[in-house]
């Protein structure tokens, strides 16, 4: 994972959310993977309802964690949990909305979408992102798989 400051400077976290219908949602948001929390906090200023957000990795949880303890955020809880392997442990139904940013290229992408359609309510939504094929980054899919169908 690359550092904090290098990978912020990937996104416009305010853009993404607001393109992608994440921006003033009622209800509580399912995010995999948070990482540093990039996207984590700009949702949950404009939330009515809680984010959960879910990641593998220790070092990330306890980032997200921190920074929404600093930002005052109490409606923030982070879970350490490989939602790959285990799925989320979320009740069926239980979300408004699922935020997946750049997690498709993982080994079973349908199976990981199958747990995201599982916990979104009826008339829940997603939001998707992948990685750009046009610029080398530090993580994520080799460019040529890119070219894969569906990506």
């Amino acid at each position: 994972m690359p550092e904090q400051d290098q990978w912020e400077q990937f996104f416009d976290a305010e853009e993404v959310i607001s393109r992608l219908g994440c921006a003033d949602l009622v209800g509580d948001v399912v995010e995999f993977g948070c990482v540093y929390g990039t996207f984590t906090l700009p949702v949950a200023a404009k939330l009515a309802g809680r984010v959960q957000a879910l990641d593998m990795e220790n070092a990330m949880i306890t980032a997200t964690a921190e920074k929404a303890r600093v930002g005052g955020f109490s409606n923030v809880q982070t879970i350490l949990r490989d939602f790959v392997e285990q799925g989320t442990g979320l009740a069926d139904g239980s979300v408004v909305h699922a935020m997946l940013f750049n997690l498709l290229h993982i080994e079973d992408p349908v199976g990981l979408l199958r747990e995201v359609h599982r916990v979104l309510s009826p008339s829940g939504t997603a939001s998707v992102t992948h990685w750009r094929r046009d610029i080398e980054t530090p993580r994520g899919p080799s460019l040529p798989m890119g070219g894969r169908g569906g990506f």
